[in-house]
């Protein structure tokens, strides 16, 4: 199996720089399994955390390379550190009234909610790590999963680390 990594970006918040930090991955050909993107602390400035599968020794080069990409101020992979992360997911499930209260009881299970309950569906949010979303989405499945839609994750240095 692959090994799975985590990296974080800092970087400036204009236009262009996310495809420049893909451009990165793809002249290495490695795969990009999850990206978000989202407001860092100042205004100037974007948080990207970035989930890629490869062989270390090429990520090392991505991330030199990241480094040196005007936009970005700093990249790092989090990969052995001591981190936060989550994930979310919403699941629409098909739910007769047969079938309601043991959906509400797998969802309790997980510490999922109900976001959305009609006659025919259940639209079920979860957070967590990878592990617990895996393992949710799973346990739905021998129900009728009508669709799925999963954040990548995000991540934060514990304590007083900065991520």
């Amino acid at each position: 199996m692959t090994p799975q990594h985590t990296i974080s970006l800092l970087v400036n918040n204009k236009p262009g720089v996310l495809i420049r930090i893909a451009l990165v991955f793809s002249r290495r050909g490695y795969n990009v399994d999850s990206l978000v993107v989202s407001p860092a602390k100042e205004e100037r400035f974007s948080r990207m955390t970035i989930t890629a599968s490869g062989d270390e020794q090429i990520l090392e080069q991505i991330i030199k390379q990241l480094n040196k990409v005007v936009d970005v101020l700093h990249a790092t992979d989090h990969t052995t550190h001591s981190v936060v992360e989550r994930e979310l997911a919403l699941v629409k499930v098909s739910c007769p009234i047969s079938t309601r209260t043991e959906l509400l009881q797998l969802a309790e299970h997980f510490k999922a909610e109900s976001v959305d309950l009609c006659e025919e569906t259940i639209t079920l949010q979860c957070t967590g790590d990878a592990g617990k979303m895996d393992a949710f989405i799973t346990l739905l499945q021998r129900y009728d999963v009508l669709e799925t839609v999963r954040t990548g994750k995000i991540l934060m240095a514990r304590g007083t680390a900065e991520t």
